[in-house]
């Protein structure tokens, strides 16, 4: 059945689902760097050690913008990374660019955070963290897109939101299993365990296969005019062999679908903002904005002090209960990605958040901190809004980018909608504190009217900007963005074209709907008068 959850594949599906879906749930596992090293910092900025010797107080404290820019220039670095993940992938490759990110940049800033023993040089080494984890968090999402199935592409590019979520749930741990040290040991190592999750990423096995080998994406090499590699890497991916009917189909119109868009447009910067493509573009870079504004870092960064006000008294055990239900909440989101399809997940979530958020601030506007009752109940839909993110807007936010833009312009659109991600959360982490703080705008818990106005403001969005890519593949997505040009009418849509028989030059200006119109009506021609159809040729 389509949009059946399953690990088994489609019985039409010809060759072996197993490689790439291990090998795209394997990648996935660099979100676990994205997430520990974004958790870790909030454990160490509280050790009595690092503050007696970073801290340049006389009360071994640190002036409030000493924190923010500590905290927040990871989310500039990221910022920046996303960004060059476009040349990292294009030119380098997306596999050769995903390990030189994570062996390389990566591990310089955790070689610089480690040695540091003064503010500088730790400051320096968080931002080349954060450089490698925004080249990370672009690159992942796109190797898994060009490598997975489609019948499963949602729930393998989703696992990258679970990787992130593990990874903010071992900082917990690691920060208070070291956060009583009374030596350098209190700091470095929650630091230096960011070496193991690189090297796991880079040189770690996955059944039969070792990442360092791993093929790199048959889109790329076709993209790079490299189709023998292209079909080879295919074939690894499918276990079949090169020069299989099925191997050369996919092939044929993955070339011939770059072909017909570059014979529209060039492969420019510019052309990110034309026609469908900028249309895309902007959906991306709101649905990753957005995602950042529904205020779930509110929750993992400044939320302690609100669980605190409802009678918790031990840091640690609110940052266990937020990250456990985080990591458990985003099993069911994988599930229902192909299940219910990103629109209506989206959807679900988003009015699920918003309900949770206006109950919050109602709860805690009207009671303020003394009534506990209330305020234990504020926590639960605290928890249930977690539980609506977690399901919903964490990892299909990463999917839908994964699936919107053609191959010659996917690198720079994604590193543009990541970088937006990081750009929001940095002006989030900022600002939140301002928001907050009695000698600002203290708002206190009337800043959950802002996060739930945000969360209105989704359900708006994805009715209206988000279509339907559940068992399309990359190149469907194509021709579902050029046929189809309401949001809302987006799940009637059923391929029709095949780009492999668009002949560029003869049907210049013509829309993909009268292509695919004409293409139908010679397909049935065909089939009466020409029954048996032989194999598919290479292009």
């Amino acid at each position: 059945m389509p949009g059946k959850f399953a690990l088994k594949k489609p019985a039409d599906v010809p060759g072996r689902a197993w490689p790439a879906i291990m090998i795209g749930l394997f990648v996935a596992f660099g979100g676990v760097l994205f997430g520990y090293d974004t958790g870790t910092i909030s454990g160490i900025l509280a050790m009595p050690y690092w503050l007696r010797e970073f801290s340049t107080q006389e009360d071994n404290t640190l002036t409030a913008s000493e924190d923010s820019l500590i905290v927040s220039i990871l989310s500039a670095g990221t910022f920046f990374g996303a960004l060059s993940a476009a040349p990292f992938g294009d030119l380098m490759g997306r596999r050769l660019g995903l390990m030189t990110s994570a062996g390389l940049v990566f591990n310089f800033g955790v070689i610089l955070q480690t040695a540091a023993t003064s503010q500088p040089l730790f400051i320096a080494g968080r931002f080349f963290a954060g450089f490698g984890v925004g080249l990370v968090s672009a690159l992942i999402p796109m190797y898994q897109s060009e490598t997975s199935p489609k019948w499963i592409r949602g729930t393998i590019v989703g696992a990258y939101q679970l990787a992130i979520t593990i990874g903010l749930f071992l900082a917990a741990i690691v920060n208070n299993s070291t956060k009583d040290r009374n030596d350098s040991g209190s700091y470095r190592i929650p630091v230096a365990v960011q070496f193991l999750w690189s090297l796991i990423l880079c040189i770690g096995r996955v059944p039969s296969t070792i990442l360092i080998f791993l093929p790199e994406t048959p889109r790329y090499l076709i993209k790079m005019d490299k189709y023998d590699k292209a079909a080879i890497a295919l074939g690894k991916l499918r276990r079949l062999p090169v020069d299989h009917p099925a191997i050369i189909e996919e092939l044929n119109e993955v070339q011939a679908n770059h072909l017909y868009e570059m014979s529209i447009g060039t492969a420019s910067y510019s052309e990110c903002f034309k026609g469908t493509v900028g249309k895309r573009l902007l959906t991306g870079c709101l649905l990753q904005s957005l995602q950042q504004l529904t205020g779930v870092n509110f929750i993992f960064y400044y939320g302690t002090q609100y669980f605190k006000n409802a009678g918790f008294q031990n840091p640690f055990t609110i940052q266990v209960i937020t990250n456990a239900v985080n990591i458990a909440s985003t099993f069911p989101g994988l599930y229902m990605v192909e299940k219910l399809g990103r629109r209506n997940l989206l959807l679900l979530g988003a009015i699920g958040m918003c309900v949770c958020q206006y109950i919050v601030a109602i709860t805690g506007t009207v009671a303020g901190t003394t009534d506990l009752p209330a305020q234990r109940a504020a926590i639960a839909f605290v928890c249930i809004y977690i539980f609506f993110f977690a399901s919903s807007w964490g990892p299909v936010a990463w999917v839908v980018t994964g699936e919107l833009f053609p191959l010659k312009v996917r690198a720079k659109c994604l590193s543009m909608t990541t970088a937006s991600n990081w750009l929001l959360n940095w002006a989030i982490a900022y600002s939140t504190p301002y928001m907050v703080d009695e000698d600002h705008a203290n708002l206190q818990s009337k800043v959950f009217f802002v996060w739930g106005s945000f969360c209105f403001v989704c359900i708006a969005f994805v009715f209206f900007m988000i279509y339907e890519t559940k068992n399309l593949s990359l190149e469907q997505v194509d021709e579902l963005y050029g046929i189809v040009t309401k949001a809302w009418k987006s799940k009637a849509f059923r391929p029709a074209l095949q780009f492999a028989e668009v002949d560029a030059d003869a049907q210049r200006g013509m829309s993909l709907a009268d292509i695919a119109a004409n293409q139908e009506r010679k397909r049935s021609v065909s089939h009466v008068e020409e029954p048996n159809v032989p194999a598919a040729e290479k292009i």
